[in-house]
């Protein structure tokens, strides 16, 4: 077994539950985006903004990037002590994701909210 000091004192339960928890809000996310674009067949500028003006829309974007952030983090943590053997290469290619990950959420949280 890997121990790493990227994953301290989680184990393979917590890991499942992220990963189950964050599809399903990307799962909600995406249905409701196909829900509207069925509703709204041809929206223009003025439906999107109004859509993603109001503080609930806001709200669920912002939790599906978090979403994505986890899956993607307990998924490329479990690729890479399962697949990267060399310690170096390894804790490189995790903090690589880190920083990349952590970028992407406060670029998002710039968008979403307009910060």
């Amino acid at each position: 077994m890997v121990s790493s000091i990227f994953n301290p004192g989680r184990n393979g339960v917590s890991d499942w539950l992220i990963q189950r928890v964050s599809a399903v809000v990307l799962g909600l996310y995406t249905l409701f985006l196909l829900a509207w674009f069925l509703f709204n067949p041809s929206p223009d500028y003025y439906a999107w903004a109004g859509l993603f003006g109001s503080f609930w829309m806001k709200a669920f974007t912002l939790l599906a990037l978090l979403s994505i952030a986890a899956h993607a983090w307990v998924g490329l943590w479990t690729v890479a002590t399962d697949y990267i053997k060399p310690a170096a290469v390894r804790n490189g290619f995790v903090m690589f994701i880190i920083l990349a990950l952590f970028v992407f959420v406060v670029w998002g949280v710039q968008v979403i909210w307009g910060v």
